[in-house]
């Protein structure tokens, strides 16, 4: 037990040391549930001001969204600090839903960025394996001028049933982070619709780490991240994740359960980590 205190302690101090020579990047993923006026008490008119304060009371550097329509990208742009890299899965312009990258413009300036669809056919609109649907990773490079350094964002969502898709996608993205960011820190998010003992997390975790089991503070709120807009959902499924290769350190990583009037904003919850280079 005094061992493990012992490595506690010291992960905590390097944090801290890192945190004197660096600023911190706060960075969120939230699936954000798409806009159907089906969902009643829960459709996206009744809840969208409330996921935009939770984004903004949190001070997110970066976010990252999955199942975000036109509709939605937009509305999360509008009267914010935020510009964002991402587009429409079905068409690569504004056709279905998107996984967009948004990042504070007053901190940091884009160099490079763009889509690809998680497929056989990566560089045009298509399905991949078993999917149902087509899926996309959204990623951005990005120059930090405050901290002076570059790095690289990667957002995705996996198919929600084809189990094929969902290994195969892990592993077109794993060569697909090699390719475009070979060097740089690398942060990785998305809603993987797998849980962690999984070959598709497997697979991720060969290169990057997963922050919540880095965190050098320990991990907060519930394990789970989905809630089916159930307020008393036990919250046991782990299915949104934040990775980052050696080029960050984590300091804090949570699960948020704002909420209100006994609602959450969205049918997932979002993880919310804080970084240091």
């Amino acid at each position: 037990m005094k061992r493990i205190v012992m490595v506690f302690l010291s992960a905590l101090l390097a944090v801290q040391l890192y945190a004197q020579k660096s600023q911190p990047i706060n960075v969120m993923t939230y699936n954000i549930r798409y806009s159907t006026e089906k969902d009643g008490e829960n459709a996206w008119s009744k809840r969208k001001d409330k996921v935009k304060a939770l984004v903004k009371f949190h001070d997110a550097d970066i976010l990252c969204t999955q199942e975000a329509l036109a509709e939605q990208y937009d509305f999360i742009l509008e009267n914010s600090d935020f510009e964002a890299v991402g587009a429409g899965r079905d068409d690569g312009k504004r056709k279905g839903e998107f996984s967009p990258i948004y990042y504070n413009k007053n901190r940091f300036s884009k160099k490079d960025g763009g889509m690809f669809w998680l497929s056989q056919t990566p560089d045009v609109p298509s399905k991949g394996w078993d999917a149902m649907f087509n899926r996309v990773c959204t990623w951005v490079r990005l120059y930090d001028k405050l901290n002076k350094k570059e790095f690289l964002v990667f957002n995705t969502h996996y198919d929600h049933v084809g189990v094929q898709a969902r290994i195969e996608s892990a592993i077109l993205i794993k060569q697909k982070i090699q390719e475009i960011a070979p060097k740089l820190p690398v942060i990785y998010t998305g809603d993987l619709n797998v849980t962690p003992e999984t070959e598709a997390i497997a697979t991720i975790k060969s290169f990057l780490s997963d922050s919540r089991e880095i965190s050098a503070e320990p991990p907060y709120g519930p394990e789970g991240t989905f809630n089916g807009f159930k307020f008393n959902s036990p919250l046991k499924n782990r299915i949104d994740y934040v990775f980052v290769n050696k080029g960050f350190k984590v300091q804090k990583y949570g699960v948020l359960t704002d909420s209100k009037d006994l609602r959450y904003p969205s049918d997932h919850l979002p993880v919310f980590v804080k970084l240091y280079f």
